[in-house]
């Protein structure tokens, strides 16, 4: 199976990516959804977030606060890290045991794992190939100002906290510009999957 990563910094069009590539036939893996997974009421990965930053981040059903927390974290860059290190290991170990079983599954496949802090974490190294998604640096802003409703101060210090896109671009295997419209952002998803497909079938022949 080939295994991609698809990162990029907050707000860039990781998302509408993604999608495209599990509507091509990608299996894909999000990993905001696997970071909630790993944090529910009950879980170890909840328990190990409240022992460091306290009840104040839980919510009246119990339940993490995610607003709350994002407000802690992004303001103070010691703990946004002491955050990133206490679930990101409960992250890899949910996200390789749904890689294990799509191979299983399903191996000559594609699997697309999309996550934000994946070149800063070192999780890229994990992946035959890796896809950076970027935008111009001003439609970021915008984005993120109005997905998250902030002010533009918030929102700039939201993205400093990032990996710069430019070096982010570096490690790319596979570029996607997403500063167009969505039929522009589309055409080149659809470029890279084919490119998938080949890495994805010279893989099977050198398996053989």
């Amino acid at each position: 199976m080939l295994k991609v990563g698809l990162t990029g910094s907050i707000a860039v069009g990781k998302t509408f990516v993604l999608g495209v590539l599990s509507e091509l036939g990608c299996h894909v893996i999000d990993a905001d959804v696997v970071a909630r997974q790993v944090a529910l009421p009950g879980s170890p990965g909840l328990k190990a977030v409240i022992d460091a930053f306290g009840e104040e981040v839980l919510k009246s059903d119990g339940s993490l606060n995610r607003a709350r927390l994002g407000e802690i974290v992004f303001a103070d860059e010691a703990k946004r890290q002491q955050l990133n290190s206490i679930l990101h290991p409960f992250i890899i170990a949910a996200q390789d045991a749904q890689l294990r079983e799509l191979e299983l599954q399903d191996p000559k496949g594609i699997v697309v794992v999309d996550a934000a802090l994946m070149i800063e974490s070192g999780g890229y190294k994990r992946f035959d190939k890796l896809i950076v998604v970027h935008c111009r640096p001003e439609i970021q802003l915008q984005r993120l100002m109005r997905r998250n409703k902030l002010s533009r101060e918030e929102a700039e210090q939201r993205i400093a906290t990032q990996m710069p896109q430019e070096e982010k671009k570096r490690y790319a295997d596979y570029l996607i510009d997403t500063s167009g419209d969505f039929a522009e952002t589309r055409r080149q998803t659809e470029d890279v999957y084919h490119a998938l497909r080949e890495a994805s079938a010279s893989l099977q022949n050198r398996e053989r």
